[in-house]
């Protein structure tokens, strides 16, 4: 087979193979990190030696934290508790992770998305406003209440705002051990993107990017 044929059929096959972008396959029951040798330091536990089987024990499946929770609410009425093998080492190598958020009275949690899991999310009490935006820009969103439960597919732009007159609690699932946040508002006008750029794309002026730039990141002086 001549050689430039030969390259071509490898580019075209593995063209063809599908791209997995999930946590892999855990290839056995469990690895809980060793904290010797650093876990709980970094989310990115999976690359550190697991503990000897015989030394692993029930304590290491039981995660706690959430059962005293310190509300740290922001400006906008949110606080949440991310949950993940840096907090719970017994979640690594399992792709999956967690997170309880709690919300004041017409507090929101702003458009944000989770580069790498899809989220399923379980509102415990209250009543809020939640949804998603497709690419296609539609916007899937309502109120749900207490016991219901909504689905934020993988990358997708969502929201939640409380809506009733008590405080809401929602504890959201993902399908991967480091999901990843990027709020929306302070990708934008946080992450250090031109001005130019940002007044062009908002048809905002200067000064108004100015103090966009001075709410979502207070480091920056542009």
């Amino acid at each position: 087979m001549p050689p430039k044929m030969a390259v071509f059929l490898l580019v075209f096959h593995l063209l063809g193979l599908p791209i997995f972008a999930s946590d892999p396959d855990p290839v056995q029951d469990y690895c809980v990190p060793n904290a010797k040798f650093g876990a709980g330091r970094t989310p990115r536990v999976s690359v550190l030696p697991c503990k000897n089987s015989s030394d692993v024990t029930t304590d290491d499946f039981v995660f706690s934290g959430m059962k005293n929770f310190a509300a740290n609410f922001s400006e906008t009425g949110l606080a949440a508790l991310s949950v993940n093998p840096t907090l719970f080492p017994g979640l690594n190598t399992l792709g999956m992770s967690f997170v309880r958020a709690d919300l004041r009275v017409g507090g929101i949690n702003p458009p944000h998305f989770h580069p790498r899991a899809t989220e399923i999310a379980y509102l415990v009490r209250g009543r809020v406003y939640s949804g998603f935006v497709d690419s296609s820009n539609r916007v899937f969103a309502r109120v749900i209440e207490g016991g219901e439960v909504m689905l934020y597919p993988r990358g997708l732009v969502h929201f939640q705002m409380n809506v009733g007159n008590k405080p809401a609690t929602i504890f959201g699932s993902f399908n991967s051990q480091n999901a990843g946040t990027q709020k929306i508002p302070a990708t934008i006008f946080g992450s250090g993107i031109k001005s130019e750029l940002l007044e062009k794309a908002f048809g905002l002026s200067p000064r108004q990017i100015g103090q966009m730039r001075r709410k979502f990141d207070p480091k920056t002086t542009r």
